[in-house]
This record gives structure tokens, C-alpha cells and sequence, in this order.
């Protein structure tokens, strides 16, 4: 394997792929004993988990501990254009060299014995980042917590647990209480778990599970809190009150997301200044992002084009409730799903936002949910609907409308952001 590069090495990857996904840790504590267990000379680890927000509330920690001078390793998942997109080191992508470098190793280690991609992939990251000098490591969730890949790290500094709500259901259970309690598997003896704003059956779950295992929850709306006033964002805590600017990622969720963000950079003895650039200087692509530059834009031409990656239920609510706070004026939205999502759930909140809908296939994606189906569903929510069999022919389609929300899926929203350079 050596010397070819990481996308050969990706593809070789998807052949070890298990024929059916069992959710399960033994493939990687083989591998990690294979590696000699990097995952136990990590920098210290703040591990996240949640149905939506993980991405944002890292990107802004990552800021926050950025601002403050510390060299910061990341891993999220999925990538938007590239694979390295999934791993930070020190503050940067990581690189071509480095990337296969860790690819190459895990491959050779691996044996040719069945593993997920992401469990390799995740292998290789904790990799890199036990040979890479840093001052914190941000793991994100892929999928649940108590099973999944990154949920290898005995004594986390820092847990955080963002909403949950309904997703994944085939792997994760089908109640809110199931799934909460997946998410809450990431929660360890005697470390600090920040929890965001949750529902009340989500959060008796959190509390069970982190009284059983002692570790101390701090809350919002009990032991932190978050609101704007006067276009400022206003946090406050046992250690006083902070009034910073809002977050640089838009709509009124973001707060919430901010609020677990500030928690955990106060608990790290984060000052004022690293937690205004944790707001100031945070970036996440796809999430409610207006594109500014390159062809799709030149092809909107004088209408507002924007990007966001939302996929269920608790994402259309935000991106309703972000589209009403936005001025009025008349939104087409080009929406591409994945045949695994609630479609009618995170369609249901854009009705009142929206003149019509286009759907759109995803392209490369063999589990894209057909665009008749997708146009149906859309029209059973209110949405009056049609399709186009690309992006680009629905920019063109879109007539009258004065903003463009390109929406429902991050594989299309990565697409989206290859096509617009």
C-alpha cells in the first residue's frame, strides 16, 4: 500500500466494509491494540455527542481554545468536498502526507480483517493525533455515542451532549429515551458532561445515566444560561456574566450551541477574550452559509443563494425559524434528501417559508431518495413542488425568487460546494 495516495487508500478501505453494520467496539480495540493504543496518548479530549449541533459547538471550541493560543486536533464527520475536511491537526487540515501516512499504517495493521470505513478512518485519526504535539483533542460523535467509533477514550476532560431528537432510528432505537440513551454512552466516571437545552424525556435519561456513573451534568437553564439582548450574546454562570457578540453561525439555535461551547471553555479556564473569538471567529460550512462567490452564484445572479446541511425533524424547525427571521422575500428551496431521513418531518417547518420546492438527485449517491418521491412528500407538507434533474437546472427553474436555499442533506450540500469551487 505504500505510496499511493489517500483516496486510493479510502476506496481499498470500503472493501473491508462488514456486510451488515453492527454496532459494536471490538473491532476497535483490535485495531487500537494493533496501533499500540493511541487513543490512550491523546491530548486531553473533549468528546461530543447529540443529534444536532455536535459540528457547530466544536467549531466554536475549537475557536474559543484557538483564541486563547492552544493548539487544537479535531475529528467530525462526514466531509463536505474532501476527506481531510475530517481531521485537524494542531489547528490545520490535515495533510495529503500525513493523511496516508495513517491510512497506510492502519491498512497494513488491519490485516485485511472486516471493519467499517469510519471505524478505520477514526483509527487513523487518533493515529495522527497521538503523534502530533497539541493542547486538546475534539472528538465528534458519528453515530450515537455508547457504540460508536470515537467513544474510546476512558477520561475525557469534558463531555457534551447537544439535542437530541428522532434520527438514525434503525441504529439508534426508535423513542426519544433510546436514543438519549446511545448519546448519553459517552458520559464517563467523575468527568463534567455540559448538556444543552433537551426534551424532558432525553434529559431524565442523561440524568440516570450520569448519576450512575458520577459524573457531574451542568445544564442549561439550571447551571448556564444563554440569550441575546441588544444583538449581543449575553451567557451566564456560576462564575459571573459575559456579554459577548453574537456567534458568527447564524439562527437562534446557535446560541444554544454557543452556550455548551462557552460552558466547556469556562470550565477549561478559557478568559473573556478566547470566549469572544469562540463567537467572533468560528466557521462551519453548509450551515445556514450564504454562498457569496463562484458559479452557482454567478448563476443565481442577483438572488440570495444559501447552503445549509440539515437533514431531520429539529433542523427544518431551525431553518424555518431561521428563514422567518430573515426579511421577507420570495425563497425557492432545492432540496436532495438521503432515503433514510424524515423528509416530511424536516419539509413540514418550510411550508410557510417557501413558494415551492425543487427537488434534486444527490449525485453519487446510490441511497439518494428519488426526486418524484421527494416532490411528493414535499407537497403532502404544504410545499407546492417539482424537480430538475441537477442543481444548476434548478438555479435556472427557480423564476421569481429572490433567495435560493439549497437544503436537506450534507452530501448535497458537499456537492454543492465542489460544483461552486
Amino acid at each position: 500500500m505504500s505510496g499511493q495516495g489517500s483516496d486510493l487508500i479510502l476506496e481499498r478501505m470500503m472493501t473491508l466494509h462488514p456486510k451488515v453494520i453492527d454496532l459494536t467496539l471490538d473491532r476497535m480495540w483490535r485495531l487500537l491494540g494493533a496501533l499500540d493504543n493511541p487513543e490512550r496518548r491523546l491530548p486531553p479530549v473533549i468528546h461530543i455527542a447529540g443529534t444536532n449541533g455536535k459540528g457547530s459547538t466544536q467549531a466554536m471550541i475549537r475557536a474559543g481554545l484557538e483564541g486563547a493560543g492552544k493548539r487544537v486536533h479535531a475529528y467530525t464527520s462526514p466531509h463536505l468536498a474532501r476527506f481531510h475536511e475530517r481531521v485537524r491537526l494542531a489547528g490545520e487540515l490535515i495533510s495529503e502526507a500525513a493523511l496516508t501516512d495513517a491510512l497506510d499504517r492502519c491498512y497494513a495493521a488491519n490485516g485485511g480483517v472486516e471493519i467499517t470505513y469510519f471505524e478505520i478512518t477514526t483509527c487513523a485519526a487518533l493515529l495522527a493525533f497521538a503523534e502530533t504535539p497539541a493542547d486538546y483533542t475534539l472528538l465528534e460523535v458519528g453515530l450515537g455515542g455508547r457504540l460508536d467509533a470515537t467513544n474510546v477514550v476512558d477520561a475525557p476532560v469534558a463531555t457534551v451532549i447537544t439535542p437530541v431528537s428522532m434520527d438514525h432510528e434503525a441504529f439508534l432505537g426508535d423513542t426519544i429515551e433510546a436514543i438519549a440513551g446511545e448519546k448519553a454512552g459517552i458520559i464517563k466516571p467523575g468527568v463534567p458532561c455540559v448538556v444543552s437545552r433537551q426534551d424532558e424525556r432525553a434529559m431524565a435519561v442523561i440524568e440516570r445515566v450520569a448519576a450512575r456513573a458520577g459524573a457531574p451534568l451542568l445544564v442549561q437553564g439550571e447551571d448556564w444560561h444563554v440569550s441575546e439582548e441588544h444583538g449581543r450574546l449575553v451567557y451566564q454562570d456560576e462564575r459571573g456574566l459575559l456579554d459577548l457578540p453574537l456567534p458568527a453561525l447564524r439562527g437562534r439555535h446557535q446560541h444554544d450551541n454557543a452556550g455548551a461551547a462557552l460552558t466547556v471553555l469556562r470550565s477549561l479556564g478559557v478568559d473573556e477574550a478566547g470566549c469572544a473569538a469562540a463567537m467572533r471567529d468560528v466557521t462551519w460550512p453548509a450551515r445556514m452559509q450564504r454562498l457569496a462567490t463562484g458559479p452557482l452564484v454567478e448563476a443565481a445572479g442577483e438572488r440570495e443563494l444559501w447552503l445549509d446541511g440539515g437533514h431531520n425533524p429539529a433542523a427544518g424547525i431551525a431553518l424555518g425559524a431561521l428563514l422567518a427571521s430573515l426579511p421577507a422575500r420570495p425563497t425557492v428551496l432545492i432540496a436532495g434528501m438521503m432515503n433514510t431521513k424524515d423528509c416530511s418531518g424536516f419539509l413540514a417547518p418550510l411550508a410557510d417559508h417557501a413558494l415551492r420546492l425543487i427537488a434534486v438527485p444527490i449525485p453519487g449517491e446510490d441511497n439518494g431518495l428519488d426526486p418524484e418521491v421527494l416532490a411528493s412528500r414535499a407537497r403532502a407538507a404544504g410545499l407546492d413542488a417539482d424537480t430538475a434533474p441537477t442543481t444548476e437546472a434548478a438555479l435556472a427553474s427557480a423564476g421569481d425568487a429572490e433567495r435560493i436555499v439549497i437544503c436537506g442533506s450534507l452530501y448535497l450540500a458537499g456537492s454543492v460546494l465542489k460544483t461552486n469551487g
